[in-house]
């Protein structure tokens, strides 16, 4: 069953198109890649899903209901958060005050407590550093608090943005071992935007490719690990 669809999805920029008629699918519990080059319409995919870019076209499903044109809050409310790329942690707030904004959609208290246990459990350094600005810790924890904060709105579908940005190989390791963590344990659906092919399609079942705005090539990501093109120009194999 498809928990996310599009369906002919444009996305513009002024009169330029980021998303040229965008479709695909996600089924519940998979794993999923976008790659492509910069510019090629990943982000532009993310912000619309989320409700922060708005459709000049086509539209937009989770679990069967139409959210095209719903306020990236009411999203939120419904099960889809995003780990944003670049992070985007808020540097001068402690990484509680970060968690507790992952959590304004949660009313119950109870429920809102476990969610904290759970997310300590994933990620323990978070609670050693409860009291710190998230400006003052590494990229890596950083990132990590952007996990932290996404799982807080206990979503059903976690849009992960090119979480491998600017960090150091060991790290962004750790970081797609917590995802598939997240992945098993939480049992939330995943949409992985990344520029590292070769490292998408190892943690992804099926993966979509995009060149500027427009799906090119789709398919099981370790059949795509093996067609000649994708192995030339994406994973800089000869």
């Amino acid at each position: 069953m498809a928990i996310l669809k599009l369906k002919d999805v444009v996305v513009k920029y002024g009169v330029a198109a980021a998303l040229q008629g965008i479709s695909l699918e996600v089924e519940k519990g998979e794993s999923v890649a976008l790659l492509g080059a910069n510019g090629a319409g990943k982000s532009s995919i993310v912000q619309a899903i989320s409700g922060i870019e708005p459709l000049a076209g086509g539209e937009i499903t989770f679990e069967g209901r139409k959210i095209s044109g719903f306020p990236p809050h009411r999203i939120v409310e419904l099960g889809i958060a995003q780990i944003p790329e670049g992070r985007l942690v808020f540097p001068r707030m402690s990484v509680w005050e970060n968690l507790e904004l992952g959590a304004t959609t949660i009313r119950d208290k109870q429920k809102k407590m476990d969610l904290q246990e759970q997310v300590f459990t994933l990620l323990p350094r978070l609670k050693e550093r409860l009291r710190q600005p998230a400006g003052t810790m590494s990229g890596g924890e950083q990132q990590m608090l952007a996990f932290g904060r996404a799982m807080m709105s206990n979503p059903k579908l976690l849009l992960s943005d090119e979480v491998s940005m600017g960090l150091a190989p060991l790290v962004v390791r750790l970081l797609y071992e917590t995802l598939m963590q997240i992945k098993s344990e939480w049992g939330v659906t995943l949409l992985i935007v990344e520029q590292d092919a070769k490292l998408a399609l190892n943690m992804t079942s099926r993966a979509y490719i995009l060149e500027t705005g427009r799906i090119v090539t789709q398919g099981g990501s370790a059949e795509l690990a093996q067609n000649d093109v994708v192995r030339k120009v994406y994973l800089g194999e000869e």
